[in-house]
């Protein structure tokens, strides 16, 4: 299926220029010091090695990686087996490693609204499809590992 919906990794630009923009603008209060952004450093970079090794797993499987283009193999193996979405959690773990990088509290607001915009625009459509497209073995995948962890 073709669409022109906005693709999650714009949605993660997006994501991490509001979260800049508020620290800017409208920073609130400091958290922690050093340590914490170095912790956030690493969480983003985590979650970036996390989502370009998920990307990958699928390109070498031959499906498709693009959201709402038909899958053509159900994929289960790597960080499969233990989060359903780990290109989306590595997403998440890059907005909320930026946020605790930047030190301050306020742009943090953004990690819940990513969260909920790739659940609403993406995950549960993309479930469905999955559903429709595999039957029994995505139920039986489904009821084994978790959405996000």
């Amino acid at each position: 299926m073709t669409t022109t919906r906005v693709l999650p990794p714009v949605l993660l630009l997006v994501a991490l220029v509001v979260m800049l923009g508020l620290h800017i603008i409208w920073p609130g209060p400091r958290l922690g010091g050093g340590a914490l952004q170095l912790v956030g450093g690493a969480a983003a970079m985590g979650g970036l090695s996390l989502s370009v090794f998920s990307a990958g797993l699928f390109r070498r499987r031959g499906t498709a990686v693009r959201p709402f283009e038909e899958s053509s193999t159900l994929v289960v193996e790597g960080p499969y087996r233990f989060t359903r979405n780990p290109m989306y959690l590595g997403m998440t773990l890059m907005v909320a490693g930026v946020g605790l990088a930047l030190g301050s509290s306020v742009p943090l607001v953004t990690v819940p609204l990513f969260v909920g915009i790739i659940r609403w625009r993406f995950i549960r459509l993309e479930e469905q499809m999955l559903s429709t497209r595999f039957g029994a073995a995505y139920e039986a995948y489904r009821t084994r590992v978790r959405r996000w962890l």
